[in-house]
């Protein structure tokens, strides 16, 4: 674990400073209780910090305001423009005009950090900004309290606004896409004026993952780049803002527009999600093995452990399934070195498609007589883990939980209650639903030995109604609440239980949730291809310890019909957490032994991968792509040619990460290269043709 270190505070009590091992972020409040961004970048010491509290602002004309572009947390009221962090309403007033009450500092290390609290006070509103430095990445955060005797209303609360310095020729790079074309990167100019991403779903979206970078100059593993991602697996917004004095603003936080969040009774608080966010000065790879090391150390659980091999049955058997075919796929799981066996949908209720059984947590009948035990018990026999797909916030109208409640849903009054694949959103901010799904649940793993829950979401919030509630929208931030109310119950009532997050894909990835999660299902789609450009925006922000990614069968049925090699669909799913599934009752028996084999590597390789600092060495563009993992004297690299043109050779690599003075020996060639390896020879003996893959290990010797 990172140490940690304590936050400086100035002699006055007016100016802190919060360090990293080669980053610092200072701020300072001025006489008038108006609280000023200072530095963020380079680290500095407390001195430098003072002396840039010392500087006056410049003066502007009085169209402007002095503070724009200033303020560490712009709240809406008084000479502001820019856009407010906290939009407040009472019953007499909109605004705020907060006074500073007191600082203090979390005097405890260890897994916590070390915590600088600001809080101040508007009337019996207390707003308490939270810092935490975490090796490079600062995790900010606020807390909103009523401490008055009137309620409160809460249109606008973000976690953080981070202030960018005066720079020409700003870049924004995020991530954008759609179902089965999640984590594309993006990157352009950023224009004045905003730009906003986020999501108006309920989930965290698979149209973009809330994070994003800015640079003016940075490549891959040089420059300074700074970097936000929000964690919460709710609707979102970040907004970026180019100011007219050349400063960047980045406001981010729950809740998709400011129409109205929670409203706070005499007593109530809330807590926003937590806005993290770096800087570096080792360009975007840089930045993302900074963030891949945080996640690691602080947000994914027992991240230390390595994660299973596993067979997943969804794309073998849809919902045709059996207990006595899901052992015969279990044996042959096995027999290739498979850990984890993973039941997928259609083992409950009345399930034989996705029109009906959703809500009905309990084993079909017809098709596992006596229970999931059984299986489970075998599968356990076969020396692998046992898993189940669970989509416990939806459910179908044909269910005899909808029949029973069909008030627990969301819905409009008056209005249709919109399906999406033949389900309805249960209302999670409701108690007796949170009481209901946390019974079904603790009451399915208790009846059999199960190991591993696929956690599945599959449609958006449309008709977010609440008929019976006196402030129906606070449903958008309840049901997250609740969602991870309930996983954290879970996983304190089942701590041997690993837990995958799944949206249809990648359609909730986010901090919040991979707090509470062991991996994440990256994308429904498997083409190994198509999974590349994928997995390379994913690695910009998240590790490969949680990229969930599935070796499945060729012709791709499931979207583009695309054949390719078992080899190249092993190496493709080997850059994350592999996984197969494919309908191995129709592999061959040489497929079955050639899987073995990928299997197996896999296996000495996973350190590396799901433990090791990530160095992309080309991007998926159209050519050789290549990704290489490095974790103390070994490296390996997982190299990709999509296609050769004209006779063309295969080019090079130029290893990064490795001592430079040291010496590496090839284990696929036995050739012996110094530290700055240049490899070539074992990629071209190692590729061969379009769609082709290898995977290459370095020993220091």
């Amino acid at each position: 674990m990172p140490e940690t270190v304590k936050p400086e505070i100035a002699a006055g009590g007016r100016t802190w400073l919060l360090s990293g091992p080669t980053s610092s972020y200072a701020l300072h409040l001025t006489e008038a209780d108006e609280l000023l961004h200072l530095h963020w970048g380079p680290r500095i010491a407390l001195a430098d910090a003072e002396a840039l509290a010392a500087l006056p602002l410049q003066g502007r004309a009085s169209f402007e305001a002095a503070l724009d572009g200033h303020e560490e947390y712009p709240v809406e009221g008084g000479p502001r423009f820019v856009r407010p962090a906290l939009s407040v309403r009472t019953a007499e007033r909109r605004g705020t005009e907060w006074t500073f009450e007191s600082y203090e500092t979390d005097e405890t290390d260890g897994a916590d950090g070390a915590e600088l609290r600001l809080r101040f006070r508007d009337g019996g509103l207390t707003i308490t900004l939270h810092y935490r430095m975490r090796g490079d990445v600062l995790e900010r955060w606020t807390t909103l309290g009523n401490e008055g005797e009137e309620p409160l209303e809460l249109l606008r609360a973000d976690s953080a606004t981070w202030t960018l310095p005066e720079r020409d020729g700003w870049r924004l790079t995020h991530l954008h896409g759609r179902w089965a074309a999640e984590s594309r990167l993006v990157q352009a100019p950023l224009a004045y004026g905003e730009k906003v991403i986020g999501s108006r779903r309920g989930h965290t979206g698979h149209q973009y993952l809330p994070w994003v970078a800015l640079d003016t100059d940075a490549t891959e593993e040089r420059g300074e780049v700074y970097g936000c991602a929000l964690g919460w697996s709710g609707s979102w917004r970040i907004a970026v803002a180019q100011l007219p004095d050349a400063r960047v603003q980045i406001t981010g936080g729950a809740g998709h527009d400011d129409s109205g969040l929670l409203r706070l009774a005499a007593g109530e608080s809330f807590t926003t999600p937590l806005f993290a966010g770096l800087w570096s000065d080792g360009g975007f790879g840089g930045a993302s093995r900074t963030w891949h090391a945080y996640q690691r150390d602080h947000v994914i659980p027992h991240a230390e452990q390595d994660r299973p091999v596993l067979f997943n049955s969804w794309e073998a058997t849809f919902f045709d399934i059996s207990e006595e075919q899901q052992a015969t796929l279990a044996r042959r799981a096995a027999a290739i070195g498979v850990e984890l066996f993973v039941v997928d949908d259609g083992w409950f209720g009345a399930r034989t498609s996705d029109r009906a059984g959703l809500g009905d947590w309990r084993p079909n009948p017809d098709r596992f007589p006596k229970g999931l035990k059984p299986l489970a018990d075998y599968v356990h026999a076969l020396g692998m883990q046992f898993g189940i797909w669970v989509e416990p916030e939806m459910v179908n109208p044909d269910s005899d939980l909808y029949r029973a409640h069909p008030d627990w849903v969301q819905f409009q009054p008056g209005r249709k209650r919109t399906e999406f694949r033949n389900q309805l959103m249960l209302n999670l901010a409701r108690e007796d639903v949170q009481e209901y799904l946390w019974q079904q649940l603790d009451g399915l793993l208790s009846s059999a030995p199960i190991d591993y829950v696929k956690w599945d979401f599959n449609r958006c919030f449309t008709d977010a109604g609440w008929p019976d509630d006196p402030y129906p929208q606070r449903l958008w931030v309840d049901h997250v609440r609740a969602l991870y109310a309930l996983l954290d119950r879970l996983r304190a009532a089942h701590p041997g239980v690993a837990f995958e997050s799944c949206s249809g894909g990648g359609g909730r990835i986010d901090l919040g949730i991979l707090s509470r999660t062991d991996q994440v299902w990256t994308s429904d789609n498997t083409d190994p291809l198509d999974r590349l450009d994928i997995q390379h925006g994913f690695s910009q922000i998240h590790p490969a310890r949680v990229m969930a990614a599935w070796v499945t069968d060729s012709p791709n049925a499931q979207l583009n019909g695309r054949i390719s090699s078992l080899r190249f669909r092993f190496v493709s799913a080997m850059a994350g957490v592999l996984g197969v599934g494919g309908d191995l009752s129709e592999w061959t028996e040489e497929e079955l032994a050639e899987a073995r084999r990928w299997v197996d590597l896999y296996k000495e390789i996973r350190p590396l991968v799901q433990h090791g600092d990530l160095y992309r060495l080309r991007p998926p563009a159209g050519g050789l792509s290549a990704v290489q993992y490095v974790r103390g004297d070994e490296a390996v690299v997982l190299a990709w040619l999509q296609a050769q043109r004209y006779g063309e050779p295969v080019p090079a690599l130029r290893l990064r990460g490795l001592d430079p003075t040291a010496s590496y020996e090839c284990r696929e060639t036995g050739e012996v290269h110094r530290g700055a390896v240049l490899l070539h020879h074992g990629l071209r003996t190692g590729l061969r043709g379009d769609l082709d893959a290898t995977v290459i290990r370095l020993r220091r010797i």
